[in-house]
């Protein structure tokens, strides 16, 4: 029953991800970007509150730690967030989603940085191949788009990044927070922020809007703010991060596909191949530790015997 659980928990965070690519995309089409996130932000907060309340989830942090949600407010929910759907624009769905995947990498290059991580040798060969390869496929959407692409990956690569900071700092130093906490009020503050922005840079026209739009800021609000968000969560506490992040590299094939499916873009093979070697490259640098540890077990058993 637990294997059953655990198996339909990664199914729905890595249909529900590669989803929301494709989604992020619709919502664009006629919704101005940080209108859009904000709308997004503004469903998803009164289900954040509802469950917080039922559950008995405290809204703020505890005393002392309240800056921080104010950070997490600007620096992992209105930006970044903002960030990936104006990307998003410039860049197909697909490549976003590729951006993104590497999220694993990033963090554990970044604990490699600020906290003195170890790695070891497949790990180094791939981080190499990873950035060779993510290299390669942002060489051809930029070789086959528009002139925009490149400032949409950057802005993609931005946002991704700093996610990765601000997550890598909340794990190591705010463990004791609830996710609901984590979330609820930075996503109230953001949503009022960004609609505020949106209403003085954006000027929206609620005419405008396409129902495909608005059906997929729906889908972001609710499916992938809320439901993709406490799936994963929960994935998190009955598998390793070694399991939980084969996520990342699930979800950018669903996009693909469902790319082709959603705008008829042709699945070259090039591009089909390139996905599955940076997803090859990804597992490499997630793999070893398990390795290394079965290495030492069996030179142990090794030196024992050869003692003996």
């Amino acid at each position: 029953m637990n294997k059953l659980i655990t198996i339909t928990l990664f199914t729905i965070v890595s249909i529900t991800w590669g989803i929301t690519f494709i989604a992020m995309k619709v919502a664009i089409d006629t919704i101005p970007p940080f209108f859009a996130t904000s709308m997004r932000f503004l469903l998803t907060s009164p289900l954040l509150i509802v469950i917080s309340y039922f559950t008995n989830t405290p809204l703020l942090f505890p005393s002392g730690q309240k800056m921080f949600q104010l950070f997490i407010c600007i620096f992992y929910f209105s930006i970044p967030f903002s960030l990936m759907l104006y990307g998003g624009k410039y860049v197909n769905s697909t490549v976003s989603s590729i951006i993104f995947s590497i999220t694993p990498v990033v963090i554990l290059l970044l604990t490699v940085i600020f906290f003195k991580k170890k790695i070891y040798l497949l790990q180094s060969i791939g981080f190499i191949l990873t950035i060779l390869i993510l290299s390669m496929i942002l060489y051809q959407e930029i070789k086959v788009g528009h002139s925009y692409s490149i400032l949409g990956i950057c802005i993609l690569m931005f946002s991704m990044v700093s996610h990765s900071i601000i997550y890598l700092y909340a794990t190591k130093n705010y463990k004791n927070i609830s996710i609901l906490t984590f979330n609820t009020l930075p996503s109230v503050f953001s949503g009022l922020l960004l609609l505020l922005i949106s209403m003085l840079i954006e000027h929206p026209i609620i005419y405008n809007f396409s129902s495909n739009s608005i059906c997929a800021i729906i889908f972001l609000s609710y499916v992938s703010g809320v439901f993709g968000i406490l799936a994963y969560f929960y994935l998190q506490k009955r598998v390793s991060a070694v399991y939980a992040s084969i996520v990342f590299f699930i979800f950018p094939l669903i996009t693909l596909f469902l790319n082709y499916y959603v705008y008829g873009y042709n699945i070259q093979n090039f591009q089909f191949y390139y996905v599955i070697y940076l997803m090859f490259s990804i597992l490499l640098t997630l793999i070893p530790i398990r390795y290394i540890k079965i290495k030492k077990i069996i030179t142990s058993i090794y030196n024992k015997s050869y003692r003996s």
